[in-house]
């Protein structure tokens, strides 16, 4: 007898007994809690929250089997062997966050698990599986449409399917965003690859800085005949880089005049302004929807447009509605193993307050925002697929600056790439933040800015290896940190760049130190192929020492910012020192030149070292004027045969009769840098491609 044939068969004297199973069952486990042993759930798509949760019988969500474990827990300690839950494989669809707190803690010896049972796929999805296509016949849209569309576009009524939250067009973690066969479909837009440029700026308010010019206001002129067609579209977009290229913007178009070939965008008006020779996209345009993968989303009708790149009857279409999969607060000693998430509006996994919680063994995509935002102590990200995230991969959050207390959370083991597919700028796979955490042993690949960035006090950044980023951006870092005296004690280390180029090949950075960011150590790293691999903006008492230079132009870098066109940017760099208690212990005793540094001519970038260092082929240095004589250069090999085990193979590890260790060169553990098999790894082995590189663009 099927569980439905016995409902039909018992009615509600079946749910009464249903329940006085299940409370057996929870006392069965408290029994077991309270003799020192091990419990666990189960929960599967074919199970009911009416059952005991028994591996036969299993709940149906994961909120019972979380209520379950408060009902044990409310009856004593748990476990010595914690509590664990076990989901079988299938797709969960969420219409809330899976909640967790303080309520929910496990303790050190007691945990609590939920995992996916071994080889089977959980996915939690945060989206609504979109129906009742229909090929397009109203001529109104018809007309609007590229003839190659006519007869492709398919639509779907998402109001008729109860799908009443149609979001926003661009706003984070409001926007509705729309997946088929698990990947990411594009929001119609023209040009349907790159950009176009401003042919002129035509605001009247002149912008001017260092000489770079534009104007204020967001009018400019264009070449095309294109938006001819566009005489019906209601709520054009527009993506660009307005002024600088590590500066993108979203705007609303206000107007479009076809014939002048004119935008006008909607105020505010981007920060920095606008200049000729900058790009840009226009996007939300229907009658741009001309290829496979394109959507657009008529909001006052309620209709989602497709041109489908396979057959819809044979595959899934899934628009985002839930804001968080995953939201723990205050929770401590608790893992979450194994499942997939996916789908969601904004972040799938935040973590706030609490301690030991472990996210590992998942793969975190198709999100709105971040995959994991923790912000927490003892916790960590590990062994976690992470790609197509709208935003960036981890951010970690925690340790109190004033005392210098660490927070010890950490992004171990994870490949994070192909993210920030819609906020572009500023969103790295891994943002450390506070003091002392650590990213380690992480892949990060192809996106369009940083890979890394950090801001605060003592993090550890190692082993990772980083290519293939920064590729829609110059003047940017693969790890960068910038503006601050006092964040300091940072150590990245032990680390593989390489394959780093910048738009169009014209060029970026490595390691970025911007504007007198100070006290960081660059050591023992192997840069390959990478553009201004290691770079000191201004800043002081940085090291660059003990790494491998191959193919970079230039190694390295040093200038005096500060003490030109950066020197207005010394009131906030003192206002920052001034916040922290640089005269008390521990800041007196753990950086003691912040102490006197205001009496020491601060905005010079002294105490700068760079040694034993190998620099082969690219450039050696590019060492401006006031700076180089301030630098202090100590034992670098250049320009001589260092002796690399296999060079044309990318092995970079030196030979034991190598020159370079006779300078005091210490050995780079270059085979541990990357990923590394585990049980906690959500794949094995990892593939990964390296971006093809740009040919620089010739400067007039």
């Amino acid at each position: 007898m099927t569980a439905f044939s016995a409902r039909q068969v018992y009615g509600p004297s079946f749910k009464i007994y249903m329940k006085t199973i299940a409370t057996l069952f929870a006392a069965a486990a408290l029994a077991l809690a309270n003799q020192g042993t091990a419990a666990t759930f189960f929960v599967a798509t074919s199970g009911s929250d009416v059952n005991p949760g028994s591996e036969t019988m299993p709940f149906a969500t994961l909120e019972r089997a979380r209520d379950a474990i408060r009902a044990c827990r409310a009856g004593g300690p748990l476990p010595d062997g914690g509590m664990t839950v076990e989901v079988r494989g299938g797709i969960y669809y969420r219409t809330q966050p899976f909640k967790l707190t303080e309520r929910d803690s496990g303790t050190e010896n007691s945990p609590v698990v939920y995992r996916a049972r071994k080889g089977e796929n959980v996915r939690l999805i945060g989206g609504r599986v979109v129906t009742g296509w229909k090929q397009v016949t109203d001529a109104a849209v018809l007309e609007r449409l590229d003839a190659s569309a006519c007869g492709n576009v398919w639509q779907a009524d998402l109001r008729a399917q109860g799908i009443t939250d149609l979001g926003d067009v661009v706003a984070s973690g409001k926007r509705l965003e729309f997946f088929f066969q698990d990947n990411p479909m594009t929001v119609a837009r023209w040009p349907n690859e790159g950009f176009i440029k401003i042919s002129e700026v035509l605001g009247p308010t002149p912008v001017d800085v260092r000489g770079t010019k534009g104007c204020k206001e967001g009018k400019f002129a264009y070449d095309s005949d294109r938006p001819e067609r566009w005489a019906a579209e209601r709520e054009l977009w527009v993506h660009g880089y307005w002024f600088w290229d590590w500066a993108e913007q979203r705007h609303p178009i206000e107007s479009l005049d076809a014939q002048k070939r004119v935008i006008t965008l909607k105020p505010p008006y981007h920060a920095y302004g606008y200049r000729k020779g900058q790009w840009f996209y226009v996007f939300n345009v229907l009658a741009e929807l001309d290829r496979p993968g394109e959507w657009y989303l008529d909001r006052s009708a309620g209709l989602l447009y497709f041109w489908s790149p396979a057959a819809l009857q044979q595959n899934t279409a899934i628009v985002s509605i839930v804001p968080t999969l995953v939201s723990m607060r205050g929770a401590c000693h608790v893992t979450l193993q194994g499942m997939t998430l996916e789908s969601c509006r904004g972040t799938a996994i935040e973590v706030s307050g609490g301690s030991q919680v472990l996210i590992c063994g998942c793969t975190i995509r198709n999100t709105g925002r971040h995959a994991v935002g923790m912000s927490a102590t003892e916790s960590g990200v590990v062994g976690c697929d992470i790609h197509d995230t709208a935003s960036g991969g981890i951010s970690l959050e925690g340790g109190d600056r004033k005392t210098l207390t660490p927070a010890g959370l950490h992004a171990d083991n994870n490949h994070i790439h192909h993210f920030s597919r819609w906020d572009r700028m500023c969103q790295p796979g891994i943002s450390l933040a506070g003091v002392g955490n650590r990213a380690s042993h992480n892949l990060i690949e192809n996106a369009p800015h940083m890979a890394i960035r950090f801001s605060g006090n003592d993090h550890l950044i190692e082993f990772n290896e980083i290519h293939s980023v920064c590729y829609e951006s110059n003047d940017a870092g693969a790890i960068y940190a910038g503006r601050d005296w006092t964040m300091r004690g940072t150590i990245i280390r032990n680390n593989y760049f390489h394959d780093i180029h910048g738009l169009e090949g014209r060029g970026c950075v490595g390691v970025y130190l911007d504007d007198q960011f100070s006290g960081t150590e660059v050591s023992s790293n192997v840069f390959y192929k990478v553009t201004r691999a290691a770079m000191i903006g201004g800043g002081r008492d940085c090291a660059i020492e003990n790494n491998v230079f191959v193919d970079c132009l230039p190694a390295t870098h040093v200038d005096a910012r500060g003490l030109g066109w950066a020197a207005s940017g010394g009131d906030g760099l003192r206002n920052s020192l001034r916040s922290m208690p640089t005269m008390e212990t521990p800041w007196s005793a753990r950086y003691p030149k912040l102490v006197n540094l205001l009496e020491d001519d601060p905005m010079a970038p002294k105490g700068n070292i760079i040694a034993r260092n190998i620099c082969v082929g690219g450039r050696w240095g590019d060492f401006k004027g006031k700076a180089r004589p301030l630098v202090k250069f100590q034992d670098n090999l250049l320009d001589q045969d260092p002796l690399f085990v296999d060079a044309s193979h990318q092995n970079f590890q030196l030979q034991d009769g190598s020159p370079a260790y006779q300078l005091g060169f210490k050995r780079i553990p270059i085979e541990k840098i990357g990923l590394y098999q585990d049980e906690r790894r959500a794949s094995w082995p990892v593939a990964h491609l390296v971006r093809p590189s740009q040919p620089p663009v010739p400067t007039k």
